[in-house]
């Protein structure tokens, strides 16, 4: 699969959704702006955080978003393995599954980059 098609038509899909519900969009959009916002907890680490919660709740889109996110932040592969540590001992083996995902994810967009 390729990580970068998929998220591309996923972004495509949203869009037409966004075009039937834009209120519903622009509060998304809002708290995801207020949630990311650097304070206590720096970017990095809140996007680390939502890969968390997008393999425990095994969305491939979240954890492509994320993924690509953290790969802006620059965020090495031996911080990424360490987080899909933990996310696996938290999860067991479906979360193991899905963190193989992220990885796989990781190493795409880092190589496009």
């Amino acid at each position: 699969m390729s990580w970068t098609t998929f998220l591309n038509d996923t972004v495509g899909r949203i869009g037409t959704l966004q075009k039937e519900a834009p209120e519903m969009f622009k509060g998304f959009n809002a708290m995801g702006q207020a949630a990311k916002k650097s304070g206590a907890l720096d970017e990095k680490t809140k996007e680390l955080i939502a890969l968390g919660s997008a393999v425990s709740t095994r969305c491939d889109s979240c954890i492509g978003f994320h993924v690509k996110s953290l790969v802006r932040l620059n965020t090495t592969r031996a911080e990424l393995c360490e987080a899909l540590e933990m996310i696996g001992y938290m999860g067991g083996g479906p979360s193991i599954a899905f963190g193989a995902k992220a990885l796989e994810a990781y190493d795409e967009f880092t190589k496009a980059g």
